[in-house]
């Protein structure tokens, strides 16, 4: 929905302002075909247009508005921050509307060019030779529309020429108002040297595709210093983590392998992605982009034309791949050897080219990953696939009504703590001045496990447990260490796989030699007090409770996985703990690789071929299949309900919607019956802007490796909230915004240090726990920010190094009173 910021007021005061006719939807340009300030700037992305009345007679404007979305004008006002509301209004007024004096020095015309596309244009009389105004109209605008819209325009400049009434005018008299001149320069970004997509903007590509409304431009504009066409991007240095700075305009060009198939071989336009600018910097008008088998599963994405030989890649999941159909482009990024990263947009001339590269890209993606030939699987799931790199909304999007915007970045008060990760190592005998903190045992933090029956956080590390309490003003207190994580026998282990059971009474253990075997650890006592052998033939992958809230019971039982299976284990069993009956074994190896349940005992389980199952219970096949998408899943969790399953892989989230929205089972999970076949519920690849992992691998020389991404939780609560990180970065998604389309909805905040672990504070998604490798932390919603290149180069109080050098690490000598933490 859109309101209209109404401003018109402002410039004239007069109730004669009435609308004669409008154009409801559109996109207003600047075009300067001659300029040097750069070709095209629009001014409006989403834009009315209209004819009104003045205070005097025989006088008329056309006046072109902006169009906000609900919300988008109040939150733009509060970031201008106007002292007054009369200053808010007239900066209102010069932000919002465009107004102009129906005359025949306009030269107003219209243009209709192929397909449905319709422009208006008019002269910009203050500005240089040949700079126009162009307002491209909606493709849901129909013919009849736009030629009253042009009989009215005519009609208005008559009576302001001649000063009486168009009633007396004949058609030969209007005619003097159709101007013959040169066809109407473009307005398309396709043309212009500089494409801006700026990292600091919430207005990014949403890759949806949008035939329906026909084609819509992208944000064209002047820089300080505005590239001529080719002409490289400013070089930059990033950080030095091999130990020297290196250059970041476009990499050498590899030596390209001898391809065996051609896949897709299309012609576009050519942009780099320059960070001082924040901008696409347009390289090449018209480049050749190719993709090609090469052997052994082996595929190459090689971009060159006529004058220059520019990239050549292997096609896998870290391009990061985004299409993006409303802006008929195709982004990604590259990555050197040396770890430095680089993003890439390609912009191709119309739908039907864009497919058609999408198509070979896929297939090439589809195979590397699956090692299948894409001609193999059935055409609905080549659809399901490519579709999930394109569309980030959801059905029911226009549902949703728009949550308070916690959003957004809350104002740090004076009440704030310093969240700052600290640390102390674990020395019952230190003294009550500063420590030196210095790590001694060589492990790191690796896993937590968040109490829900109590406030406890456990945090392992090697063989030993830490235990914080989660205290009332929302930090965390060191309460004890497990200095040694035995088995009964006495032999000493790190846990690879931990979770807590039996109302947070126990920890159950998984030991990284031994996968047939768990433990059973008593958080009384602080030891390892059972050792179960589940069975002698059939592995534990992994294990997660019989239900989702089901560790703040006594419930004894739990599931469990192993690559082809699914069962319960049992521990009040004598000998082997797996239960026979409740056991699903498949024949073929499924290769399972993650596990969760719903408050009900819904079980989801996915796999390292990228699928997931959906189960209403054990010992049955499962009622829905969702096919892979191609990269592994690592991590799986469900919302309470079982409405949202999540599922994360190395470089993108997966969220997908249970509910089935047709058919007999409408309003049914996927748990409870199975979709029909031509209706798959569909998932949504929740996946970094290609820029913003450009931007952190230019801070830290890491590509993307996200941990198991998790939903807020809590008995009554409704998930609102997905945690996962990457590297020293913890990123947070809103639902409710990815539900809606909006455009990078997701929060970060930067660490000193890898983040090891993280996971929501139970029963809120206002605090989320964060294991970095010597240091653990609770921090606060509010300290995450947008991603902007000062977010994401870091903000580490005062403490952090230069920008092009590696951060520095917390100080060594804490104070006491300080310490928040860890303290191993």
């Amino acid at each position: 929905m859109f309101a209209l910021k109404g401003i018109s007021r402002l410039i004239f005061g007069s109730n004669n302002q009435e609308s004669m006719i409008d154009l409801p939807q559109g996109q207003l340009y600047l075009v300067r075909p001659f300029s040097p300030k750069g070709y095209s700037e629009l001014l409006f992305k989403d834009a009315s247009a209209r004819i009104r009345r003045t205070a005097q007679e025989f006088q008329y404007q056309l006046v072109v508005q902006r169009v906000y979305e609900e919300g988008e004008a109040e939150l733009l006002a509060e970031e201008e921050g106007d002292d007054t509301e009369a200053d808010a209004d007239i900066l209102a007024a010069e932000r919002d509307e465009k107004t102009f004096l129906l005359d025949e020095a306009l030269h107003f015309r219209v243009e209709n060019r192929e397909g449905s596309e319709r422009v208006l244009c008019w002269r910009d009389l203050s500005g240089d030779a040949g700079d126009v105004f162009e307002f491209v109209c909606d493709g849901g605008i129909s013919p009849a529309q736009v030629k009253q819209f042009e009989l009215i325009a005519k009609q208005c400049q008559y009576e302001r020429k001649y000063r009486k009434p168009h009633a007396t005018a004949s058609k030969e008299d209007l005619l003097q108002f159709e101007f013959d001149e040169q066809p109407i320069p473009p307005a398309s970004p396709i043309h212009s040297p500089v494409l801006t997509r700026s990292i600091e903007s919430s207005e990014m590509f949403s890759p949806k595709a949008s035939a329906k409304s026909g084609p819509k431009r992208d944000v064209i504009s002047d820089l300080d210093a505005t590239p001529t066409k080719k002409s490289p991007p400013t070089p930059i240095k990033t950080p030095a983590t091999k130990g020297k700075e290196r250059d970041m305009g476009p990499p050498a060009v590899a030596t390209h392998p001898e391809p065996r198939e051609m896949l897709a071989a299309e012609v576009a336009e050519l942009h780099f992605f320059d960070f001082p600018s924040g901008a696409f910097v347009q390289q090449d008008a018209s480049v050749t982009a190719t993709v090609t088998e090469i052997g052994n599963w082996k595929y190459w994405l090689q971009v060159g034309s006529a004058d220059r030989d520019w990239l050549g890649i292997p096609v896998t999941a870290d391009i990061n791949p985004v299409f993006n159909f409303e802006f008929l482009s195709f982004i990604f990024n590259q990555f050197a050897e040396d770890g430095s990263a680089y993003s890439w947009l390609l912009r191709f001339k119309d739908h039907a080219t864009l497919e058609r590269f999408q198509e070979g890209l896929m297939q090439a993606l589809w195979e590397q990953l699956n090692e299948i030939k894409w001609s193999k699987i059935k055409d609905k799931d080549r659809d399901y696939v490519t579709d999930a790199f394109n569309d980030l909304t959801m059905e029911d999007a226009e549902q949703e009504e728009e949550e308070e915007e916690h959003y957004e970045d809350a104002e740090e008060g004076s009440e704030d703590e310093d969240d700052r990760p600290q640390s102390e190592h674990y020395d019952s005998d230190e003294e009550e001045d500063d420590v030196e903190y210095k790590p001694k045992d060589g492990d790191t933090n690796k896993q937590i496990a968040v109490g829900y029956k109590h406030d406890r956080s456990f945090v392992v590390r090697g063989s030993k447990i830490g235990v914080f309490k989660h205290t009332p003003n929302n930090n965390l207190e060191f309460s004890t260490n497990i200095s040694k994580v035995e088995t009964t026998d006495g032999k000493l282990f790190s846990p690879k796989k931990v979770m807590l059971h039996n109302e947070d009474r126990n920890l159950i253990l998984q030991k990284d030699d031994d996968p047939n075997k768990l433990y059973r650890m008593d958080l009384e006592y602080g030891k390892v007090v059972d050792e179960w052998n589940v069975h002698e033939d059939i592995p534990v992958v992994t294990f997660a409770p019989e239900n989702k809230f089901a560790q703040m019971t006594h419930e004894p039982t739990f599931l469990g996985i192993s690559r082809n299976a699914l069962y319960r284990i049992d521990p009040r069993l004598s000998g082997t703990k797996l239960v026979d009956a409740q056991l699903k074994q498949y024949v073929s190896k499924n290769d399972f690789s993650a596990i969760s349940t719903t408050e009900k005992g819904h079980i989801a389980v996915a796999s390292n071929k990228g699928d997931i199952r959906l189960f209403d219970r054990l010992g049955i096949n499962a009622k829905t299949h969702i096919p892979a998408l191609g990269e592994p899943i690592i991590g799986l969790d469900v919302s309470a309900d079982g409405r949202w399953v999540l599922g994360t892989c190395r470089t993108y989230l997966l969220l997908i919607d249970a509910q089935q929205k047709s058919g007999k089972n409408e309003g049914k999970l996927g748990f409870e019956k199975p979709f029909a076949a031509d209706q798959k519920p569909q998932p949504r690849r929740l996946a970094l802007t290609p820029e913003h992992v450009a931007q952190f691998a230019y801070e830290t020389g890491k590509g993307v490796n996200f941990t198991p991404a998790k939903f807020n939780t809590g008995e009554g609560v409704e998930e609102s909230s997905i945690i996962t990180a990457t590297g020293p970065y913890i990123i947070e998604w809103n639902l409710k915004k990815v539900l809606t389309g909006k455009k990078s909805p997701y929060l970060i905040k930067r660490y000193s240090d890898d983040v090891k672990a993280d996971d929501f504070k139970f029963g809120t998604d206002k605090n989320v726990i964060v294991a970095l490798p010597h240091e653990v932390n609770m921090v606060n919603h509010t300290r995450l920010k947008r991603p902007t290149r000062e977010s994401i180069a870091g903000d580490f109080g005062g403490r952090r190094g230069s920008r092009f050098g590696s951060p520095m690490k917390s100080p060594s000598k804490l104070s006491r009173s300080a310490i928040v933490e860890e303290a191993f």
